[in-house]
C-alpha cells in the first residue's frame, strides 16, 4: 500500500487484515496504519533502504517490483523471487500525488515538479501487467467491490474478469496522469495575464507549418448535464486534463439552472462572436440554436443591447446575449422585459444582479476572457479533424482589402463592411450578413446556395436592407446574389473573391453603382 488519499484507507487495511492479507506500507501510509492499531510491515525492513532523496525513492526496489511481476504459472520466476529472498504481492493498492490539484491551486513551479508521481506509476503499471496474479486497486471507490469478492475466501482465477477490468482502470489513470504532467510540461508556467503558452498536443515536436503526426488527448469529465441536445440522450462536460481551466470551463454560473448541453453550445457560439470586438466599443451579440441573430455595436451595453435585439426581435425571444463589457443596472433592468435563457458577459455589476434576478430561471454566466481558442476539434465517425483556429476577422488590415468596384466605399459603409465581415466569420455557410450603422439588419445562414442566403437576409431585413452592406463568407459563384442585393438597395459588399465569374459580379455592381471590396480570406464555418 502508498497512499496520498488515504480516505478510506484504515477500514480497506483493516477488511484486508482479517481476510488473512500481510500488509507492506510506505512511509506515512505505514504509519497512518500503525496508528490505527493495524500490523503494518514497513516497506523499508523488506527493502533495507529507508526513503531517500527527500522521498523521490521509495517503492523503486527489486524486491518489490519482482514480488509483483512474477508470474505464479512460470517455475523459473518463483524460483527467482525465492533466491532473492522475496515474497510474491497479490495486491497493490496505490494512489497517486495530487498533481492536477496542486496546479490548480496555483502552486509554483518546484512544487509542481515535485508532484509528479514516479514510484506510485511503476507500482500501479506492473500490478496491471501481471493482472492474472495481481489485483491493482488505485481508487478509495474500488474498496468496497475488491473486499466483497475477497470476502468468499479466496483471489479470484486469473481469468476473472474483474482482475482485467481492474487493470484497465489503472492503465487509463496512469495515462490520464502522465498526460496531465505533459500538458502542463507543454503548457508551462502561466503567463502574467494567466493564460497558458500555446502547447503541442502530440508526440514528437512538428516543424515549422506541421501538424503532429500523433495526437493523444485527455479530458476529464467536471459535471453530468441533464441531458444532451434531446432529452433521450445522455451527456457530460470534460476539460482537458492538465491544463488550466478556460473558457467555458472557467465559467462561473452567478445564478440560475446550470447550464445544459444546448445552452453551452449557444455560449461558445456568443462568445467567440462578441470577442470579436474590442471592449473599448461596446458590442452585444445575440444567438439562437448556435447561430448568431442579431449584433449590434452601441456607446454602452443598453445600447449595444438594443440593437442586437432589435435586429431580430423574432428569433431572439428565448435565446441567449453576450456582451463584452460588463452588464450594468440599465441594461440588466431592460432585460428583464424579455424571455432569455442567459446572459453572458465578463462581469455584472451589484445593480445588474439585482434586476436579474427578478428572472429566477435566467442563468448568468461570468467569462473570465475573451475567445482565443488554440486548436478546434471536430469529431467525425472514425476519426476526429483537427484545425488551427481560425484568425480574429479584424487581423488583417483593412488597408489589405482590395476596391474592385469603380465606386470606392464611403467611410460610412467601410465601417459597416469591417463590422459585417467580424458577423459573417460566425455565421453557418453559406452565409449573408446586412448591416447598418454598426448593427446587423439581416442574417442568412445554412443554406445550401448562396443567392438563398442573401434572399434570406433580405426578407429578414425588410425596409431595413435599404441602405446596408453586405458581407459573404465565401464568394460569388455567380452574379445572382449581387442582383438581390442591387434590388434590395444595398450599397456595398466585402466577400472573398476568387470566382472565375468574378468579372460578372464586378460587372453587376458598377452598373448598379455598388462598391465591392476582396478580401481575399474566406470564412466557411460548417
Amino acid at each position: 500500500m502508498s497512499m496520498w488519499d488515504k480516505s478510506g484507507l484504515v477500514d480497506f487495511a483493516r477488511g484486508l487484515e482479517r481476510l488473512g492479507f500481510g500488509i507492506l506500507a510506505s512511509g506515512g501510509t505505514a504509519r497512518h496504519l500503525g496508528e490505527a492499531g493495524l500490523p503494518v510491515i514497513p516497506l523499508e525492513e523488506v527493502t533495507g533502504f529507508a526513503t531517500l532523496l527527500g522521498g523521490r525513492v521509495k517503492t523503486l526496489h527489486p524486491l518489490v517490483h519482482a514480488g509483483i511481476l512474477a508470474r505464479r504459472d512460470r517455475a523459473e520466476d518463483m524460483a527467482q523471487l525465492g533466491e532473492l529472498g522475496a515474497r510474491p504481492i497479490d495486491l497493490v493498492a496505490v494512489n497517486l500525488y495530487p498533481f492536477r490539484e496542486t496546479v490548480a491551486a496555483g502552486a509554483g513551479e518546484q512544487g509542481v515538479i515535485e508532484m509528479i508521481d514516479i514510484g506510485g506509476p511503476a507500482l500501479l503499471r506492473a500490478a496491471a501487467k501481471n493482472h492474472r496474479h495481481v489485483l491493482v486497486v488505485c481508487s478509495p471507490r474500488q474498496y468496497g467491490e475488491v473486499l466483497a469478492v475477497l470476502a468468499g475466501g479466496a483471489l479470484p482465477p486469473p481469468e476473472a474478469p474483474l482482475r482485467r477490468r481492474l487493470a484497465q482502470v489503472a492503465f487509463q489513470h496512469t495515462m490520464a496522469y502522465d498526460y496531465a504532467v505533459a500538458g502542463y510540461l507543454a503548457t508551462g508556467p502561466t503567463q502574467g495575464d494567466g493564460a497558458p503558452a500555446p502547447a503541442v498536443p502530440a508526440s514528437g515536436a512538428p516543424g515549422p507549418g506541421e501538424l503532429p503526426a500523433e495526437l493523444y488527448l485527455g479530458w476529464q469529465r467536471v459535471r453530468h448535464l441533464r441531458y444532451g441536445e434531446n432529452p433521450h440522450q445522455k451527456a457530460a462536460f470534460y476539460i482537458p486534463v492538465g491544463r488550466p481551466p478556460v473558457g467555458l470551463g472557467a465559467a462561473r454560473v452567478l445564478q440560475g439552472k446550470e447550464l445544459s448541453y444546448n445552452n453551452m453550445l449557444d455560449v461558445h457560439a456568443a462568445w467567440a462572436l462578441v470577442s470579436e470586438f474590442d471592449p473599448s466599443r461596446p458590442a452585444c451579440v445575440a444567438v439562437k440554436h448556435a447561430g448568431p441573430c442579431g449584433c449590434g455595436l452601441g456607446s454602452d451595453a443598453l445600447s449595444a443591447y438594443r440593437r442586437a435585439r432589435d435586429a431580430d426581435p423574432v428569433s431572439v425571444f428565448g435565446g441567449i446575449v453576450a456582451f463584452n463589457v460588463s452588464v450594468d443596472e440599465e441594461a440588466a433592468a431592460e432585460m428583464t422585459h424579455l424571455f432569455l435563457e442567459v446572459v453572458v458577459a465578463p462581469s455584472f455589476t451589484p445593480e445588474a444582479r439585482w434586476h436579474l434576478a427578478r428572472k429566477e430561471n435566467l442563468r448568468l454566466v461570468e467569462m473570465p476572457a475573451p475567445y482565443r481558442p488554440e486548436a478546434e476539434f471536430r469529431q467525425v465517425w472514425g476519426g476526429l479533424l483537427w484545425q488551427e483556429p481560425g484568425a480574429p476577422a479584424a487581423a488583417a488590415p483593412a488597408t489589405e482589402w482590395r476596391v474592385v468596384t469603380v465606386r470606392r466605399p464611403t467611410t460610412r459603409e467601410m465601417e459597416d463592411l469591417r463590422f459585417a465581415w467580424k458577423v459573417v466569420k460566425h455565421v453557418r455557410s453559406n452565409a449573408i450578413v446586412l448591416a447598418h450603422g454598426g448593427a446587423t439588419t439581416g442574417i442568412g445562414q445554412g443554406q445550401p446556395n448562396r443567392v438563398d442566403a442573401a434572399r434570406l437576409a433580405i426578407g429578414r431585413a425588410g425596409p431595413a436592407a435599404r441602405g446596408s452592406v453586405m458581407a459573404s463568407d465565401g464568394f460569388f459563384p455567380f452574379p445572382d446574389t449581387v442582383e438581390e442585393a442591387v434590388r434590395a438597395g444595398v450599397t456595398a459588399i466585402v466577400q472573398p473573391g476568387g470566382s472565375l465569374k468574378d468579372d460578372q459580379s464586378i460587372a453587376a455592381c458598377d452598373r448598379a453603382g455598388l462598391a465591392m471590396v476582396f478580401t481575399s480570406v474566406r470564412h466557411f464555418l460548417h
